[in-house]
């Protein structure tokens, strides 16, 4: 497994702008990218961006060389802003408004790229507006779980995913299902990262879930990539 530092995982040169209620990229979203950069994405690679927030792994695939990618999120600020980016960093990419569970079965990719929300939140939690771009359910896996078993399908053969979350929402987890679902998985980079305001303020809660130590005040991201045969 690679690690990356904080000096590491930072944010490459792009231009990006953000309506509000759009989840603003962060340490994950420079992991991703960063492992994304050395994945061997192929030149003619077909590539969707699942949560696609303001287009930034979309664009980063673009730039890769990536000749086809598609970005979808359900939030509409999101696929304006992620349209408006990629124009702004002369890309071309496809955004669109809805859920990757609603794409046709048809749709198979080389390369799925997926950062989504993914910390635990308690169950009287309201998840609208931009609260949506992290809280996931008490278990932090309301999209995860959706994510892993759909990927077997969303896969063309030899095509691969790679997915950024925490380990509060359960990495163990993710590998049995992409396994489950015949897919080689394994979690190829990682970061340690100070929490921010959202896990700081949620960190009573974390804790007596168990899914941190008592007085924990970072996290590990880590990037599973799974491969389909």
């Amino acid at each position: 497994m690679t690690t990356f530092d904080e000096r590491v995982v930072a944010p490459p040169a792009l231009r990006l702008v953000r309506s509000p209620g759009v989840y603003r990229p962060q340490s994950d979203t420079w992991l991703l990218a960063a492992v994304a950069a050395t994945a061997g994405i192929p030149a003619s690679a077909k590539v969707l961006d699942i949560c696609t927030g303001t287009g930034a792994l979309a664009i980063t695939a673009a730039m890769l060389g990536a000749r086809d990618v598609t970005a979808i999120d359900v939030c509409r600020r999101a696929v304006v802003s992620a349209r408006l980016n990629a124009w702004l960093n002369g890309q071309r990419i496809k955004a669109m408004h809805g859920s990757m569970l609603a794409l046709p079965a048809s749709a198979e990719f080389d390369v799925v790229l997926a950062n989504p929300p993914y910390v635990p939140s308690p169950a009287e939690t309201v998840t609208r507006g931009r609260r949506r771009a992290w809280n996931a359910g008490t278990d932090g896996r309301a999209l995860l779980d959706p994510i892993c078993h759909s990927l077997p399908v969303l896969l063309r053969p030899n095509g691969f995913a790679l997915i950024v979350h925490s380990t509060v929402s359960g990495v163990d987890k993710s590998l049995r299902q992409l396994r489950a679902g015949g897919l080689r998985a394994e979690v190829v980079a990682g970061s340690r990262i100070p929490f921010g305001p959202v896990m700081r303020e949620r960190a009573g809660f974390l804790t007596r879930q168990g899914l941190i130590e008592a007085g924990q005040r970072h996290e590990d991201l880590v990037v599973i990539r799974a491969d389909r045969s």
